[in-house]
Protein backbone atom coordinates (compact mmCIF):
# COMPACT_ATOMS: atom_id res chain seq x y z
CA UNK A 1 0.00 0.00 0.00
CA UNK A 2 1.07 3.41 -0.54
CA UNK A 3 2.72 4.79 2.03
CA UNK A 4 2.87 3.40 5.65
CA UNK A 5 0.27 2.63 8.14
CA UNK A 6 -3.30 3.66 8.13
CA UNK A 7 -5.66 3.36 10.96
CA UNK A 8 -6.98 0.24 9.67
CA UNK A 9 -3.59 -1.42 10.43
CA UNK A 10 -2.53 -1.55 6.39
CA UNK A 11 1.38 -1.61 5.49
CA UNK A 12 3.90 -2.69 2.64
CA UNK A 13 6.99 -4.50 3.45
CA UNK A 14 9.90 -6.07 1.58
CA UNK A 15 10.15 -9.43 2.33
CA UNK A 16 13.80 -11.13 2.01
CA UNK A 17 14.12 -14.78 2.62
CA UNK A 18 16.87 -17.16 2.15
CA UNK A 19 16.89 -21.11 2.16
CA UNK A 20 19.70 -22.68 2.87
CA UNK A 21 20.44 -26.45 2.26
CA UNK A 22 22.72 -28.76 3.21
CA UNK A 23 24.15 -31.83 1.07
CA UNK A 24 24.42 -30.18 -2.23
CA UNK A 25 26.05 -32.98 -5.12
CA UNK A 26 27.87 -32.21 -8.52
CA UNK A 27 25.29 -34.11 -10.40
CA UNK A 28 22.97 -31.36 -10.14
CA UNK A 29 25.31 -29.05 -11.73
CA UNK A 30 23.97 -27.50 -14.53
CA UNK A 31 25.52 -27.73 -18.36
CA UNK A 32 26.02 -24.25 -19.63
CA UNK A 33 28.54 -24.75 -22.53
CA UNK A 34 26.92 -22.97 -25.70
CA UNK A 35 24.80 -20.33 -23.52
CA UNK A 36 27.50 -17.37 -24.81
CA UNK A 37 26.67 -18.43 -28.33
CA UNK A 38 23.30 -19.90 -28.47
CA UNK A 39 21.52 -18.29 -25.63
CA UNK A 40 20.06 -20.45 -22.50
CA UNK A 41 18.72 -23.91 -23.27
CA UNK A 42 15.36 -24.47 -21.71
CA UNK A 43 15.83 -28.02 -21.70
CA UNK A 44 18.61 -27.33 -19.49
CA UNK A 45 16.60 -26.64 -16.72
CA UNK A 46 13.55 -28.93 -17.64
CA UNK A 47 14.36 -31.31 -14.65
CA UNK A 48 14.20 -28.51 -12.25
CA UNK A 49 11.15 -27.02 -13.43
CA UNK A 50 9.41 -30.58 -13.35
CA UNK A 51 10.31 -30.39 -9.87
CA UNK A 52 8.93 -27.21 -8.93
CA UNK A 53 5.91 -28.86 -6.87
CA UNK A 54 8.13 -30.76 -3.92
CA UNK A 55 10.34 -28.95 -1.56
CA UNK A 56 13.77 -29.10 -3.23
CA UNK A 57 15.80 -30.61 -0.70
CA UNK A 58 18.70 -33.91 -1.52
CA UNK A 59 17.72 -35.17 1.90
CA UNK A 60 13.98 -35.00 2.98
CA UNK A 61 14.96 -35.58 6.41
CA UNK A 62 17.13 -32.25 6.50
CA UNK A 63 14.90 -29.79 7.08
CA UNK A 64 15.36 -26.16 5.03
CA UNK A 65 16.40 -23.64 6.61
CA UNK A 66 14.63 -19.64 5.56
CA UNK A 67 16.12 -16.68 6.52
CA UNK A 68 13.74 -13.70 6.69
CA UNK A 69 13.65 -10.09 6.59
CA UNK A 70 11.27 -7.26 5.89
CA UNK A 71 11.61 -3.93 4.58
CA UNK A 72 8.97 -1.52 5.00
CA UNK A 73 8.20 -0.73 1.07
CA UNK A 74 6.39 -1.85 -1.92
CA UNK A 75 8.27 -5.14 -2.79
CA UNK A 76 7.85 -8.62 -1.68
CA UNK A 77 11.01 -10.48 -2.06
CA UNK A 78 11.76 -13.55 -1.14
CA UNK A 79 15.12 -15.30 -1.82
CA UNK A 80 16.21 -18.79 -1.41
CA UNK A 81 18.87 -21.48 -2.21
CA UNK A 82 17.63 -24.44 -4.62
CA UNK A 83 20.27 -27.00 -4.57
CA UNK A 84 19.16 -28.65 -8.24
CA UNK A 85 20.36 -25.63 -10.07
CA UNK A 86 24.34 -24.02 -10.09
CA UNK A 87 27.13 -23.76 -13.08
CA UNK A 88 30.50 -22.65 -13.58
CA UNK A 89 30.62 -19.22 -14.70
CA UNK A 90 33.46 -19.91 -15.89
CA UNK A 91 32.11 -22.14 -18.63
CA UNK A 92 29.30 -20.24 -19.66
CA UNK A 93 30.89 -16.61 -20.54
CA UNK A 94 30.71 -15.23 -16.87
CA UNK A 95 27.01 -15.84 -16.57
CA UNK A 96 26.33 -15.37 -13.09
CA UNK A 97 22.88 -14.65 -13.45
CA UNK A 98 19.33 -15.52 -15.53
CA UNK A 99 15.67 -14.50 -15.17
CA UNK A 100 13.30 -17.58 -14.80
CA UNK A 101 9.60 -17.19 -14.78
CA UNK A 102 8.53 -17.50 -11.46
CA UNK A 103 5.81 -20.25 -11.80
CA UNK A 104 8.61 -22.97 -12.63
CA UNK A 105 10.14 -22.65 -9.23
CA UNK A 106 9.42 -24.02 -5.79
CA UNK A 107 7.78 -20.78 -3.68
CA UNK A 108 8.51 -21.26 0.02
CA UNK A 109 4.75 -20.69 1.07
CA UNK A 110 5.64 -17.64 3.72
CA UNK A 111 2.95 -15.91 4.65
CA UNK A 112 2.10 -13.05 7.37
CA UNK A 113 -0.46 -15.24 9.57
CA UNK A 114 -2.16 -11.10 10.57
CA UNK A 115 -2.47 -10.58 6.76
CA UNK A 116 -6.55 -9.63 5.92
CA UNK A 117 -5.83 -9.58 2.06
CA UNK A 118 -6.43 -12.02 -0.33
CA UNK A 119 -3.00 -11.97 -2.85
CA UNK A 120 -3.47 -9.88 -6.28
CA UNK A 121 0.06 -10.97 -7.10
CA UNK A 122 0.38 -10.20 -11.51
CA UNK A 123 0.72 -13.24 -13.39
CA UNK A 124 3.53 -13.74 -14.84
CA UNK A 125 6.59 -12.53 -12.67
CA UNK A 126 9.78 -13.73 -12.84
CA UNK A 127 13.30 -14.72 -10.27
CA UNK A 128 16.40 -14.18 -10.66
CA UNK A 129 18.51 -17.14 -10.46
CA UNK A 130 22.39 -16.71 -9.65
CA UNK A 131 24.69 -19.38 -10.52
CA UNK A 132 25.35 -20.57 -6.90
CA UNK A 133 21.32 -21.87 -6.50
CA UNK A 134 20.19 -18.34 -5.39
CA UNK A 135 16.95 -17.35 -6.45
CA UNK A 136 15.83 -13.47 -5.60
CA UNK A 137 12.12 -13.15 -6.41
CA UNK A 138 10.69 -9.66 -6.37
CA UNK A 139 6.67 -9.64 -5.22
CA UNK A 140 4.78 -6.52 -5.80
CA UNK A 141 2.40 -6.69 -2.71
CA UNK A 142 0.09 -4.79 -0.71
CA UNK A 143 -0.18 -6.17 2.59
CA UNK A 144 -3.72 -5.10 5.38
CA UNK A 145 -2.56 -6.40 8.41
CA UNK A 146 -5.00 -7.03 11.95
CA UNK A 147 -3.55 -4.28 14.45
CA UNK A 148 -5.11 -3.67 17.27
CA UNK A 149 -5.15 0.28 17.35
CA UNK A 150 -5.76 2.53 20.75
CA UNK A 151 -6.65 5.64 18.61
CA UNK A 152 -7.69 7.43 22.24
CA UNK A 153 -4.84 9.95 21.89
CA UNK A 154 -5.20 10.60 18.00
CA UNK A 155 -3.45 12.73 16.43
CA UNK A 156 -0.93 11.95 18.77
CA UNK A 157 -0.90 8.30 19.25
CA UNK A 158 1.17 5.70 19.00
CA UNK A 159 0.60 2.04 17.75
CA UNK A 160 2.65 -1.18 18.97
CA UNK A 161 1.67 -3.92 15.99
CA UNK A 162 3.06 -7.16 14.80
CA UNK A 163 4.22 -8.77 11.90
CA UNK A 164 4.44 -12.66 12.33
CA UNK A 165 6.08 -14.63 9.29
CA UNK A 166 5.26 -18.48 9.25
CA UNK A 167 4.80 -21.21 6.59
CA UNK A 168 1.51 -22.51 6.38
CA UNK A 169 2.29 -25.97 4.87
CA UNK A 170 5.04 -27.01 6.39
CA UNK A 171 6.29 -27.39 9.98
CA UNK A 172 9.35 -27.37 12.07
CA UNK A 173 10.49 -30.77 10.78
CA UNK A 174 10.55 -29.19 7.03
CA UNK A 175 11.04 -26.28 7.58
CA UNK A 176 13.06 -23.20 10.07
CA UNK A 177 12.99 -19.65 10.12
CA UNK A 178 15.67 -17.24 10.19
CA UNK A 179 17.25 -14.25 10.25
CA UNK A 180 18.88 -13.25 6.84
CA UNK A 181 19.70 -9.12 8.39
CA UNK A 182 19.75 -8.14 12.24
CA UNK A 183 16.75 -6.20 13.30
CA UNK A 184 18.79 -2.70 13.13
CA UNK A 185 19.28 -3.12 9.35
CA UNK A 186 15.67 -3.94 8.75
CA UNK A 187 14.97 -1.00 11.01
CA UNK A 188 17.30 1.88 8.93
CA UNK A 189 16.49 0.22 5.70
CA UNK A 190 12.40 0.72 6.53
CA UNK A 191 13.37 4.15 7.55
CA UNK A 192 15.17 5.32 4.38
CA UNK A 193 12.58 3.93 2.48
CA UNK A 194 9.71 5.50 4.77
CA UNK A 195 11.48 8.43 5.76
CA UNK A 196 9.38 10.81 3.35
CA UNK A 197 5.95 8.20 2.82
CA UNK A 198 2.70 8.52 4.76
CA UNK A 199 1.50 9.66 7.85
CA UNK A 200 3.45 7.11 10.09
CA UNK A 201 7.16 7.81 11.44
CA UNK A 202 8.85 4.33 12.40
CA UNK A 203 9.69 4.41 15.60
CA UNK A 204 11.33 0.91 16.07
CA UNK A 205 11.25 -2.88 15.46
CA UNK A 206 11.84 -5.34 17.83
CA UNK A 207 11.64 -9.28 17.24
CA UNK A 208 11.11 -12.64 18.78
CA UNK A 209 10.84 -16.13 17.66
CA UNK A 210 7.63 -18.24 18.76
CA UNK A 211 6.40 -21.68 18.12
CA UNK A 212 2.54 -21.72 16.63
CA UNK A 213 0.98 -24.97 17.32
CA UNK A 214 -1.79 -26.55 15.39
CA UNK A 215 -2.99 -29.97 16.58
CA UNK A 216 0.44 -32.40 16.78
CA UNK A 217 2.41 -30.08 13.97
CA UNK A 218 4.98 -27.24 15.65
CA UNK A 219 5.71 -24.45 12.82
CA UNK A 220 8.45 -22.30 13.43
CA UNK A 221 7.77 -18.22 13.35
CA UNK A 222 9.68 -15.19 13.63
CA UNK A 223 7.42 -12.20 15.11
CA UNK A 224 8.12 -8.85 14.87
CA UNK A 225 7.03 -5.43 17.00
CA UNK A 226 7.00 -2.93 14.97
CA UNK A 227 6.24 0.72 17.17
CA UNK A 228 4.98 3.48 14.94
CA UNK A 229 3.56 6.93 15.78
CA UNK A 230 1.19 8.88 13.47
CA UNK A 231 2.49 12.81 12.18
CA UNK A 232 -0.15 14.98 13.41
CA UNK A 233 0.61 18.24 11.63
CA UNK A 234 -2.37 17.39 9.23
CA UNK A 235 -4.59 16.98 11.91
CA UNK A 236 -3.60 20.09 14.43
CA UNK A 237 -4.17 22.17 10.70
CA UNK A 238 -7.37 21.06 9.85
CA UNK A 239 -8.91 19.61 13.14
CA UNK A 240 -7.83 21.49 16.24
CA UNK A 241 -6.36 24.89 14.72
CA UNK A 242 -10.02 26.07 12.94
CA UNK A 243 -11.55 25.18 16.13
CA UNK A 244 -9.29 26.74 18.44
CA UNK A 245 -10.69 29.85 16.70
CA UNK A 246 -14.03 28.95 16.77
CA UNK A 247 -14.33 28.83 20.79
CA UNK A 248 -12.62 31.88 21.33
CA UNK A 249 -14.96 33.95 19.57
CA UNK A 250 -17.76 32.74 21.57
CA UNK A 251 -16.36 33.29 24.50
CA UNK A 252 -15.66 36.88 23.25
CA UNK A 253 -19.00 37.30 22.33
CA UNK A 254 -20.21 37.68 25.98
CA UNK A 255 -18.73 40.91 25.63
CA UNK A 256 -21.66 41.97 23.43
CA UNK A 257 -24.18 44.47 25.28
CA UNK A 258 -26.51 42.31 26.90
CA UNK A 259 -29.36 44.22 25.98
CA UNK A 260 -28.01 43.80 22.19
CA UNK A 261 -30.19 42.50 19.35
CA UNK A 262 -26.93 40.89 17.82
CA UNK A 263 -25.83 38.39 20.64
CA UNK A 264 -27.79 35.54 20.27
CA UNK A 265 -28.48 35.72 16.27
CA UNK A 266 -24.70 35.60 16.28
CA UNK A 267 -23.82 32.94 19.09
CA UNK A 268 -26.16 30.86 16.80
CA UNK A 269 -24.37 31.46 13.89
CA UNK A 270 -21.36 30.40 15.57
CA UNK A 271 -22.96 27.55 16.89
CA UNK A 272 -24.15 26.44 12.92
CA UNK A 273 -20.67 27.14 11.88
CA UNK A 274 -19.04 24.71 14.23
CA UNK A 275 -21.72 21.92 13.15
CA UNK A 276 -21.05 22.28 9.84
CA UNK A 277 -17.11 22.33 11.05
CA UNK A 278 -18.10 19.09 12.37
CA UNK A 279 -19.60 17.38 9.40
CA UNK A 280 -16.31 18.50 7.15
CA UNK A 281 -13.74 16.81 9.48
CA UNK A 282 -15.63 13.73 9.82
CA UNK A 283 -13.73 11.43 7.44
CA UNK A 284 -10.38 12.73 9.32
CA UNK A 285 -11.67 11.03 12.83
CA UNK A 286 -11.12 7.61 13.29
CA UNK A 287 -14.41 5.49 12.24
CA UNK A 288 -14.45 3.57 15.37
CA UNK A 289 -13.49 3.74 19.17
CA UNK A 290 -13.43 6.91 21.86
CA UNK A 291 -10.96 9.74 20.77
CA UNK A 292 -9.56 12.40 22.80
CA UNK A 293 -10.25 14.60 20.13
CA UNK A 294 -13.84 13.62 19.65
CA UNK A 295 -14.61 14.00 23.46
CA UNK A 296 -12.87 17.71 22.73
CA UNK A 297 -15.47 18.13 20.20
CA UNK A 298 -17.85 17.33 22.02
CA UNK A 299 -17.09 19.65 24.53
CA UNK A 300 -16.69 22.56 22.47
CA UNK A 301 -19.76 22.26 21.11
CA UNK A 302 -21.48 21.80 24.20
CA UNK A 303 -20.05 24.91 25.86
CA UNK A 304 -21.28 26.53 22.36
CA UNK A 305 -24.42 25.56 23.30
CA UNK A 306 -24.34 26.68 27.02
CA UNK A 307 -23.31 29.81 25.88
CA UNK A 308 -26.54 30.42 23.95
CA UNK A 309 -28.81 28.94 26.40
CA UNK A 310 -27.25 31.63 29.03
CA UNK A 311 -27.85 34.39 26.60
CA UNK A 312 -31.35 33.17 26.11
CA UNK A 313 -31.77 33.72 29.62
CA UNK A 314 -30.02 36.99 30.37
CA UNK A 315 -32.12 38.43 27.25
CA UNK A 316 -35.40 36.82 28.51
CA UNK A 317 -34.70 38.52 32.08
CA UNK A 318 -34.30 41.53 30.97
CA UNK A 319 -37.02 41.62 28.41
CA UNK A 320 -38.98 40.22 31.62
CA UNK A 321 -38.00 43.05 33.68
CA UNK A 322 -38.91 45.86 31.01
CA UNK A 323 -42.55 44.31 30.15
CA UNK A 324 -43.54 43.17 33.32
CA UNK A 325 -41.17 43.19 36.06
CA UNK A 326 -41.80 40.40 39.36
CA UNK A 327 -41.74 41.45 42.91
CA UNK A 328 -38.04 41.28 44.16
CA UNK A 329 -37.58 39.58 47.18
CA UNK A 330 -36.16 41.20 49.76
CA UNK A 331 -33.26 38.85 49.88
CA UNK A 332 -32.12 39.27 47.09
CA UNK A 333 -32.94 43.20 47.25
CA UNK A 334 -30.11 42.70 49.94
CA UNK A 335 -28.00 41.08 47.80
CA UNK A 336 -27.76 43.53 45.05
CA UNK A 337 -27.25 46.59 47.67
CA UNK A 338 -24.40 44.15 49.51
CA UNK A 339 -22.68 43.31 45.60
CA UNK A 340 -23.01 46.81 44.12
CA UNK A 341 -19.70 49.00 43.66
CA UNK A 342 -19.39 52.78 45.32
CA UNK A 343 -19.61 54.16 42.08
CA UNK A 344 -22.77 51.79 40.77
CA UNK A 345 -25.30 53.05 43.12
CA UNK A 346 -28.32 50.60 43.25
CA UNK A 347 -31.77 51.77 42.81
CA UNK A 348 -33.56 51.22 46.05
CA UNK A 349 -36.48 52.50 48.36
CA UNK A 350 -36.61 55.91 49.67
CA UNK A 351 -35.35 56.78 52.71
CA UNK A 352 -38.39 56.69 54.94
CA UNK A 353 -38.25 53.19 53.81
CA UNK A 354 -35.21 52.08 55.08
CA UNK A 355 -36.07 51.15 58.57
CA UNK A 356 -38.30 48.69 57.16
CA UNK A 357 -35.82 47.15 55.07
CA UNK A 358 -33.24 47.78 57.76
CA UNK A 359 -30.74 49.57 55.36
CA UNK A 360 -28.59 52.58 56.30
CA UNK A 361 -28.64 56.02 54.84
CA UNK A 362 -24.93 54.89 53.52
CA UNK A 363 -26.56 52.52 51.06
CA UNK A 364 -28.22 54.97 49.35
CA UNK A 365 -26.00 57.97 49.23
CA UNK A 366 -26.57 59.73 45.82
CA UNK A 367 -29.84 58.56 45.07
CA UNK A 368 -32.58 61.27 44.51
CA UNK A 369 -36.13 61.50 46.23
CA UNK A 370 -39.03 59.78 44.09
CA UNK A 371 -39.97 62.70 43.05
CA UNK A 372 -36.63 63.95 41.42
CA UNK A 373 -36.70 60.55 39.64
CA UNK A 374 -39.69 62.13 38.02
CA UNK A 375 -41.47 58.43 38.92
CA UNK A 376 -44.65 58.96 40.95
CA UNK A 377 -44.72 56.91 44.31
CA UNK A 378 -46.79 53.64 44.43
CA UNK A 379 -50.39 53.85 45.38
CA UNK A 380 -51.38 51.19 48.59
CA UNK A 381 -52.69 49.42 45.38
CA UNK A 382 -49.44 49.61 43.40
CA UNK A 383 -47.36 48.73 46.49
CA UNK A 384 -49.51 45.05 47.36
CA UNK A 385 -48.70 44.57 43.57
CA UNK A 386 -45.30 44.94 43.94
CA UNK A 387 -44.78 42.79 47.16
CA UNK A 388 -45.58 45.47 49.59
CA UNK A 389 -41.81 46.83 48.90
CA UNK A 390 -42.55 50.05 48.25
CA UNK A 391 -40.14 50.16 45.22
CA UNK A 392 -41.32 52.16 42.02
CA UNK A 393 -42.34 50.34 38.62
CA UNK A 394 -38.85 51.89 37.24
CA UNK A 395 -36.51 51.25 40.50
CA UNK A 396 -38.00 47.60 39.97
CA UNK A 397 -37.12 47.63 36.37
CA UNK A 398 -33.56 48.86 36.92
CA UNK A 399 -33.23 46.29 40.19
CA UNK A 400 -34.52 42.97 37.59
CA UNK A 401 -32.19 44.70 35.13
CA UNK A 402 -28.98 44.70 37.40
CA UNK A 403 -30.00 41.56 38.81
CA UNK A 404 -29.69 40.42 34.92
CA UNK A 405 -26.62 41.70 34.34
CA UNK A 406 -24.96 40.66 37.33
CA UNK A 407 -26.17 37.30 36.20
CA UNK A 408 -24.60 37.08 32.70
CA UNK A 409 -21.23 38.03 34.79
CA UNK A 410 -22.07 35.20 36.99
CA UNK A 411 -22.51 32.68 34.27
CA UNK A 412 -19.33 34.44 31.80
CA UNK A 413 -16.99 33.86 34.43
CA UNK A 414 -18.35 30.43 35.01
CA UNK A 415 -18.19 29.48 31.65
CA UNK A 416 -15.14 30.39 31.30
CA UNK A 417 -13.90 28.50 34.30
CA UNK A 418 -15.58 25.59 32.34
CA UNK A 419 -13.78 26.61 29.39
CA UNK A 420 -10.27 26.47 30.69
CA UNK A 421 -10.53 23.54 32.85
CA UNK A 422 -11.76 21.33 30.03
CA UNK A 423 -9.13 22.68 27.33
CA UNK A 424 -6.53 22.29 30.39
CA UNK A 425 -7.61 18.90 31.01
CA UNK A 426 -7.39 17.64 27.56
CA UNK A 427 -4.35 19.12 26.62
CA UNK A 428 -2.44 17.53 29.98
CA UNK A 429 -3.72 13.91 28.45
CA UNK A 430 -2.14 14.42 24.93
CA UNK A 431 0.79 15.35 26.38
CA UNK A 432 1.19 12.20 28.26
Amino acid sequence: MEGWWSTTGGFLLCLSASLLLQGRANTFTINCSGFDQHGVDPTVFQSVFNKKDYRPVINFSIPTRINISFTLSAILEVVWNHPFISWDPEECSDIKKLAITAENLWLPDIFIVESMDVDHTPDGLSAYVSNDGRVVYNKPMRVTSICNLDIFYFPFDQQNCTLTFSSFLYTEESMLLGMDKEVWEIMDDSCDHGRTQGEWELLGINKANPKMSVGTSLFDQIMFYVAIRRRPTLYIINLLVPSSFLVPIDALSFYLPAESDNRAPFKMTLLLGYNVFLLNISNLLPATGTSLISVYFALCLSLMVLSLLETIFVTYLLHLATIQPPSMPRWLHSLLLHHTSPTTHCPTVPQKENTGLGLISTHLSGLKEPGRLGVKELGPKEAELNGGSGLTRAQLVDLWVQFGHMMDNLLFRIYLLFLATSVTTVLVLWST
